[in-house]
């Protein structure tokens, strides 16, 4: 199957996708990812992204679809979870008609939803190594030593975009161009939100509930 599993930032989609990818053999596929990769290997795609992005411009539809076109022509058989791609109504139909062309289609939206305030509070806690990438949440998993990564020692620093004004332009952007998807996968009979508060375990199994895995 491909679904798309998305939902505002802090919502726990690359946590939940990690779960699934390591539980269940699925293949995540973020777009984040995809451009991190096609830069490094400078791959045609790759180096378009870089130079529009080191110019601050954002990358059109056409480079975005283009990428995941790629990397879905690789992976013909496989269960994949979309995570951050499509996010606008453009880029949904352009998701349509490369999965035309591959004769499969989107199984199912899954949104997982999540209260404002929880996501500042996730958010505004969340604490990255500097070093090795290990996330932390000064509440829900701090570090043994104040400001130490425990796995490598680093230094342990709120990210530039983790502060409460920057999350809430975050969160405004998110509205105005992702939740129109909801109403277009809605109107394609393939959308449904769960809940994604209480644990980690516990929002996992609401996923695996609405998509029949067992």
């Amino acid at each position: 199957m491909i679904f798309l599993l998305f939902g505002p930032p802090g919502a726990g989609k690359g946590t939940q996708s990690a779960k699934l990818v390591k539980e269940k053999g699925m293949v995540h596929v973020s777009t984040g990812d995809l451009f991190r990769n096609a830069i490094k290997n400078e791959t045609e795609l790759g180096k378009k992204a870089k130079s529009l992005m080191d110019a601050g411009n954002l990358v059109p539809d056409d480079i975005t679809i283009a990428l995941v076109e790629e990397t879905l022509k690789d992976l013909q058989g496989k269960d994949v979870i979309l995570d951050g791609f499509p996010r606008t109504t453009v880029q949904a139909e352009g998701l349509e008609k490369i999965l035309e062309k591959m004769d499969r289609k989107l199984e199912q939206a899954l949104f997982i939803d999540v209260d404002e305030n929880k996501l500042l509070q996730r958010l505004t806690g969340r604490r990255v190594c500097s070093n090795c990438g290990a996330s932390y949440h000064v509440e829900f998993h701090p570090t043994k030593a104040e400001g130490v990564c425990d796995l490598c020692g680093g230094d342990v620093k709120q990210r530039k975009d983790d502060t409460e004004a920057a999350i809430k332009t975050r969160l405004q952007t998110y509205k105005e161009n992702t939740l129109p998807l909801i109403d277009y996968y809605k109107t394609k009979g393939i959308y449904s939100a769960i809940s994604g508060e209480g644990s980690t375990d516990e929002v996992y199994g609401r996923i695996l509930q609405q998509l029949s895995v067992e």
